[in-house]
């Protein structure tokens, strides 16, 4: 006998019902919970790895202090707890200021050590070389010690970061304070035959508004300067203006002083530390007298200066026990720097999410000017300060300025200094 057709009816519905009821129960009703984090390369629970390439011998071994003073700070906040619970490694190796150099450690730092990022690489030759490497492999290449414009090109290669005044803008400032103070005078140029040598005196020429009246160049591997500044004299430069490593910044000093040549010398941030190139001359430390120079950072021959007293007690401490000259103020600076950066990023730190955090601008440090950090720039430090060496002291004189590699004007930069925290570790 047929069942009826609202029994079958009522037995269909129930079993739509039922294979509705299943099916709700085996669809989500909220989005499926995200992917668990998973650290990249060089970050583990406990530590992140970071490594550097440095001149620890070589042409600029004078520069071997910055990753002293870099790692000596990244054990003081190891001590403090490190960053979100992980302690920072350095691991810095030595290029000796040679590109071909650079390449290898480079690579052995990535592959073999597995860091991370590159934090501070130095020199423009040689972190020039890597540049394309650490984009392929999507290491974040972060505060590179050299002045280059390279750094700074953020479509191209977005994880490289620039940290300390770009060259051009570090000559233009030059070239303004020169246009200022010695017109009339014949100003030259003795300069490093490569982008920073270049990129500086490009500067100047473009704060003077004049190209300079004589330029002369040099190459590391030659460091016989007597016929340059020999050229320079027959010239009859009254300023010479120096984009030198500091090596060559004392062999031109004492090569002029022999020659009886006696022009204003004004040098770059990079040849003119006091203590460094007074280190080189040794008896002849007092040709140091008069040069004039530029900087984004604390002189250290200023005691008073909180961040170089602060400085001095982590190198006390976690360093070399050596006096702060102006190469540990370098490389403290870009530690610090790191671990803002690295605080900002989270817990869950990623590649990404570091440039990210990066690009939001608006670190404070011990800098005298601010950074230009933006999703459209990677500049680092934006300006600096004139100073001179006056009775065996380097200081500081006039208002600090600000400026771009571009066409922006040269002007005031009058906010105060920022302090360092009590325990030298910045606030997250």
């Amino acid at each position: 006998m047929r069942a009826p057709i609202r029994a079958v009816a009522l037995v269909a519905a129930v079993g739509m019902v039922a294979a509705t009821a299943l099916v709700a129960a085996c669809s989500p009703t909220e989005p499926p919970s995200e992917e668990p984090y998973v650290p990249p390369r060089g970050v583990t629970e406990k530590e992140i790895r970071l490594g550097t390439h440095q001149p620890l011998t070589g042409p600029a071994s004078s520069y071997s202090r910055v990753s002293v003073a870099m790692k000596a700070y990244f054990d003081h906040v190891n001590a403090h707890g490190g960053v979100h619970g992980r302690q920072i490694t350095l691991m810095s190796k030595d290029d000796a200021y040679n590109p071909a150099n650079t390449q290898t450690v480079v690579r052995e730092l990535v592959e073999q050590d597995e860091v991370f990022a590159i934090v501070g690489g130095l020199g423009t030759p040689t972190h020039s070389a890597v540049l394309d490497y650490l984009k392929d492999e999507q290491v974040p290449d972060l505060f590179v010690a050299s002045g280059a414009g390279s750094w700074n090109q953020p479509a191209r290669y977005p994880g490289t970061f620039g940290f300390q005044t770009d060259y051009t803008t570090e000559g233009k400032i030059v070239g303004h304070y020169l246009a200022e103070e010695s017109a009339g005078e014949t100003i030259c140029a003795f300069h490093q035959d490569d982008d920073f040598g270049r990129q500086f005196v490009a500067g100047v020429e473009a704060g003077l508004g004049t190209p300079v009246a004589l330029r002369q160049s040099y190459i590391t591997s030659n460091t016989n300067v007597a016929p340059q500044v020999q050229a320079m004299q027959s010239a009859g430069c009254t300023v010479v203006v120096l984009a030198t490593l500091p090596t060559f910044t004392a062999q031109v000093l004492r090569t002029a002083d022999q020659l009886s040549f006696r022009p204003q010398f004004v040098a770059s941030t990079s040849g003119s530390d006091y203590a460094t190139v007074g280190a080189i001359l040794g008896v002849d430390k007092a040709l140091l007298e008069g040069l004039i120079s530029t900087g984004y950072l604390p002189i250290a021959t200023n005691p008073n200066d909180p961040w170089i007293a602060l400085f001095q007690r982590i190198m006390d401490e976690y360093g070399d026990g050596g006096e702060v000259d102006n190469n540990v103020v370098v490389g403290m600076s870009i530690a610090y720097l790191t671990v803002q950066a690295l605080q900002r990023a989270g817990r869950e730190i990623t590649v990404d999410g570091l440039i990210a955090a990066i690009e939001q601008g608006g670190f404070t440090g011990p800098g005298l000017v601010p950074f230009g950090f933006s999703p459209t720039s990677h500049a680092g430090y934006s300006g600096g300060r004139m100073s001179k060496v006056t009775n065996g002291t380097q200081d500081y004189f006039g208002p600090a300025y600000v400026t771009d590699a571009g066409s922006a004007p040269v002007t005031e930069y009058t906010e105060p200094a920022a302090v360092p925290p009590p325990d030298g570790i910045p606030t997250p």
